[in-house]
């Protein structure tokens, strides 16, 4: 946890669900289940507290690390994608598409 962070953790370091569906009620304008760049910009600078600057730039390295990691090619971060990183699962699946790459050469 951090300043200027979404709430999708509690303080003990928790995952609350409810908060991480907000994140996509809140932002995903496009498409429901999904984020575009824009949308998680817009969703960073929502979320800012403009009492604490030093935070700013943490949610942009993270969610610009999710977007390259796990965004689709049309470019939308898909909702299970999202959740895969809080969960870990979104690293066995890119591990996996590694993997197949790989053997198809």
């Amino acid at each position: 946890m951090h300043g200027s962070d979404t709430g999708a953790y509690d303080a003990e370091g928790r995952f609350v669900p409810a908060k991480f569906e907000e994140i996509f009620t809140k932002h995903a304008k496009v498409r429901p289940d999904a984020l575009t760049f824009e949308e998680i910009e817009e969703m960073i600078l929502a979320n800012r507290d403009p009492l604490d600057p030093q935070s700013w730039s943490a949610p942009e390295g993270e969610w610009g690390l999710i977007y390259k990691l796990a965004s689709d090619k049309h470019g939308f971060l898909h909702k299970d994608s999202a959740r895969g990183i809080y969960d870990g699962s979104v690293f066995y699946k890119l591990e996996e598409q590694r993997t197949s790459a790989r053997s198809d050469m």
